[in-house]
């Protein structure tokens, strides 16, 4: 079976060329593109605030991949994406609360820059399903 893309209800439509998520084979991996602070609406969550944006991202994540059937205990790796790595404990205080079994696989890199001046954080994931999407 090709990839297939999936859109999230809960998620703003991607502002550039991508897919939120993407499925493959019988439905058991979903790749899931770089998530931002974006509402649904369109709006940045949390401006200025890491611990508020981190928590839209994982928001964002649970919608993409509970869209394809999963939850974010399906979620295998993430790579995070900081304006500054100072952050790491917030960011991982939020993902505590989200992904609550075992953690995903994870690498975390800071960056100069994201297409928006106000995101601070981005982060993208893989999810494993055990059935059909």
């Amino acid at each position: 079976m090709p990839k297939q893309p999936l859109v999230a209800p809960g998620l703003a439509p991607p502002n550039g060329h991508f897919s939120q998520a993407t499925v493959a084979g019988p439905g058991r991996l979903v790749f899931i593109s770089g998530m931002t602070a974006r509402r649904a609406d369109g709006t940045i969550a949390g401006v200025g605030d890491i611990t508020e944006q981190t928590h839209q991202v994982c928001r964002n994540l649970a919608a993409a991949v509970e869209a394809a059937g999963g939850t974010l205990d399906d979620i295998a790796r993430v790579d995070v994406y900081v304006r500054d790595i100072g952050d790491f404990a917030a960011i991982h205080e939020v993902r505590r609360r989200y992904f609550t079994g075992e953690p995903p696989a994870s690498t975390m890199v800071e960056v100069s820059r994201f297409v928006h001046d106000d995101y601070l954080i981005e982060i993208n994931a893989i999810a494993v399903l055990g059935g059909g999407a």
